[in-house]
């Protein structure tokens, strides 16, 4: 007897979803964001543009929940979440340690590095991709790490006068800055003196 039942749309929907952010993925890193369309993402991905217009409002959209949802997968595969943040043994510059490290890991993966970098460059010149980058991708991300120091701050780890929002760039800021100009590697020992010299200074020490 022949299988009447009917399809499953949402298995469906969610394997055109699933192709269509890793078209997209691939061709921001293969031609960058100015070359890319959503005719090409909905070619690439094998379904109709009808299809991506009708979940999302502009290849912008699609680009940022498509690299949201590689970070997802990433944490996922870690172990952890979306959300779980930066871990809190009790050791601030272990904790510290770990998310620097897994950071420099993810930089150095093409498979973040070539849409990260073609959506970084378009969001120094189109400021509507840029603050969604922004609001979307990097200040959640900066949010475990303010939560984090306020953890550190209570436990009395870290001064309680200190600005968490500016004391977290210590740490991102040197990443970015040195994964932006690829003069120098970007690795796990670089990761462990940024968290040394921005917990402990450049003075001498007792």
């Amino acid at each position: 007897m022949a299988d009447t039942k009917a399809p499953d749309s949402a298995r469906r929907s969610e394997r055109s979803r699933r192709a269509i952010y890793d078209a997209a993925l691939a061709l921001v890193g293969e031609v960058g964001y100015a070359k890319t369309t959503i005719e090409g993402i909905a070619a690439r991905a094998g379904v109709g543009k009808q299809t991506i217009y009708r979940w999302w409002p502009s290849k912008a959209a699609v680009l940022l929940e498509a690299f949201v949802d590689l970070g997802r997968q990433a944490s996922e595969a870690l172990g952890g979440d979306a959300d779980s943040g930066i871990p809190d043994t009790g050791d601030l510059a272990a904790d510290l340690r770990f998310v620097l490290r897994a950071t420099v890991d993810e930089m150095n993966d093409p498979t973040f590095d070539a849409p990260s970098r073609a959506l970084a460059a378009e969001g120094v010149i189109n400021a509507e991709l840029g603050a969604q980058f922004v609001q979307q991708l990097l200040e959640p991300q900066l949010q475990h790490y303010v939560r984090r120091l306020e953890a550190a701050q209570d436990a009395g780890d870290v001064r309680p006068g200190i600005d968490p929002r500016i004391a977290l760039e210590l740490f991102v800021g040197p990443l970015a800055h040195r994964w932006m100009l690829r003069t120098l590697p970007l690795t796990h020992e670089y990761a462990d003196a940024l968290v040394d010299y921005a917990l402990h200074g450049l003075t001498p020490r007792d």
